[in-house]
């Protein structure tokens, strides 16, 4: 990757979406309690995916977001705060482009899985995505289904 790229092109969609991905397939391997805590953020981050927006467009107020973080997501009053603060004041639509890189990410391997069936290497898969760098979703889609895909 050039430094151009790695300076001036992150970006949450590829970066934080490949660590909630792995966090995600690694989820089999944690201990009880891991997968506990791993289920819980993941509540946490799929509030997140409907809350910023809500916020963004007046949909919803501070208070209702907290009081449904406090209640649904079962988060103390002051982590609900911050995540509102999050949300409104500090970083807006960031928690939306990393989950939704996650999705993006989960969907192509099952698509890719689906088609290969027991010839999918998640090794080999995983060294192809990672070797693309920062590509939007929807190149990385198409890179990774010429490679898989269209070479069978």
């Amino acid at each position: 990757m050039s430094l151009a790229r790695a300076l001036f092109a992150m970006n949450s969609a590829n970066i934080e979406g490949w660590g909630l991905y792995a966090e995600a397939i690694l989820l089999p391997f944690m201990p009880p309690e891991g997968q506990l805590v791993s289920l819980q953020y993941r509540l946490q981050r799929a509030a997140r995916i409907f809350l910023d927006p809500e916020l963004q467009l007046g949909k919803m107020t501070p208070a209702g977001a907290r009081a449904f973080l406090e209640k649904e997501v079962v988060l103390s009053a002051p982590f609900a705060q911050s995540e509102v603060e999050r949300y409104t004041f500090r970083a807006p639509g960031q928690a939306t482009s990393y989950y939704y890189g996650y999705v993006k990410l989960m969907e192509l391997r099952r698509e890719v899985e689906s088609k290969l069936g027991a010839r999918f290497e998640p090794l080999a898969f995983h060294d192809f995505v990672l070797a693309q760098g920062i590509l939007p979703p929807a190149l990385l889609r198409k890179a990774v289904l010429e490679r898989f895909v269209a070479s069978r």
